[in-house]
């Protein structure tokens, strides 16, 4: 298959995808030179690259970093204000978009809670 240019050719290709899945036409025991692995190939990644192009995931915003790393490490916004440094009421200012964070907390927020500083920074 060519690159998909419309939203039409897209669909069909979806549609192939799940044929191919559902009639169980290839599984994990086909060889890598069967032609039907090879059309599952292309069209999952004609498939992904439309989706790249036309319904982009953004990175998601520092909050809801902060927010995650909350609910993986069990913390409450005292706990975390506790770990940062801080008082509850500034995370929740923080959390809340109320209060911009400083330099101090978003140093601890990538040391405390390991986010990575490209998603501090943007």
């Amino acid at each position: 298959m060519e690159n998909i240019i419309t939203h039409e050719e897209y669909v069909k290709a979806q549609i192939r995808l799940e044929e191919i899945i559902k009639l169980d036409l290839v599984s994990n025991d086909t060889p890598e030179d069967d032609p039907l692995l090879q059309e599952l190939d292309d069209v999952s990644d004609i498939i992904e690259a439309y989706e790249e192009e036309h319904y982009p995931i953004g990175l998601p915003s520092l909050i809801e970093v902060i927010e995650l790393r909350m609910f993986e490490m069990k913390l409450k916004q005292k706990d975390l204000a506790t770990l940062l440094g801080t008082s509850a009421t500034r995370i929740s200012e923080y959390l809340s978009g109320k209060r911009e964070i400083t330099l101090n907390i978003a140093k601890a927020l990538r040391s405390k809670l390991n986010i990575d500083s490209d998603i501090i920074l943007q």
